[in-house]
């Protein structure tokens, strides 16, 4: 008889924990249900460097991540939520000088200016950079890198902005 109360008290503590605010997903964000549609536009390389590619990939990164992350539908324009922006940053810097003047690592920086629009609730817009860096050896050239550090990069910055849309907290 205790396994009985203890089952239907487990089974009820676990309704109760499903049942919260709004409609979660397993990265941890909301997204309220009568959000339906997303539009994604084209996220152009305004840095003047990096691969030639980068613009693409970016888009479709965020494209992706929505896809398997969400329920939303991706629409060519006026969705109920709305993603623009562009490629603001792309640097290289020395880091870590050694001794004879010269770096140890250097770091490559992509930052992506995000623009939102939550057309069912404009409390949730937002404008901002989201910024991401990975540090490489200088025994390395950046050719030799480049493309895996760039991958990473983006993939971090698609799921910030990602957590950003979907967290309204």
């Amino acid at each position: 008889m205790k396994t009985h109360y203890l089952s239907i008290s487990i089974l009820s503590f676990l309704l109760l924990l499903l049942s919260g605010c709004g409609v979660y997903n397993f990265t941890g964000g909301a997204i309220d249900p009568s959000v339906k549609t997303i539009s994604i536009a084209v996220f152009y390389n305004e840095s003047a460097s990096g691969p030639p590619n980068m613009s693409q990939l970016l888009t479709e990164k965020v494209k992706d991540y929505y896809q398997s992350n969400s329920k939303l539908t991706i629409v060519p324009n006026n969705g109920d939520w709305q993603l623009s922006g562009y490629i603001s940053q792309y640097t290289v810097t020395p880091l870590a000088p050694l001794a004879n003047e010269t770096a140890a690592q250097s770091r490559l920086t992509i930052g992506v200016k995000v623009d939102f629009v939550n057309t069912k609730d404009d409390k949730q817009n937002f404008s901002q950079v989201f910024p991401f860096y990975r540090d490489f050896n200088q025994t390395q050239s950046l050719s030799s890198v480049e493309s895996e550090l760039v991958d990473a990069i983006l993939n971090q910055i698609v799921f910030d902005i990602f957590t950003k849309t979907t967290s309204n907290w």
